[in-house]
């Protein structure tokens, strides 16, 4: 178990694997098709959304928590 200190983090780490693995999945899909070469694309272009993702992520939702916490009771 990790502690709560870190939750911001790992949130920031856990948001951006997983939204730029399912985008970079489907978009390298959509752009390039399915064939021998497709998983080689694949993680050639995580390997540069992921960074992206992080930053995104860690830039982000901080200013969404607040306007969440804003709208919300």
């Amino acid at each position: 178990m990790f502690s709560k200190k870190y939750s911001n983090l790992l949130f920031i780490v856990l948001m951006g694997c997983g939204m730029s693995f399912m985008m970079t999945l489907l978009i390298t899909y959509i752009n390039t098709g399915f064939d021998k070469d497709y998983f080689k694309r694949f993680i050639t272009a995580w390997s540069v959304s992921f960074p992206v993702a992080m930053i995104a992520t860690s830039i982000v939702a901080p200013i969404v928590k607040k306007i969440v916490d804003k709208i919300t009771k």
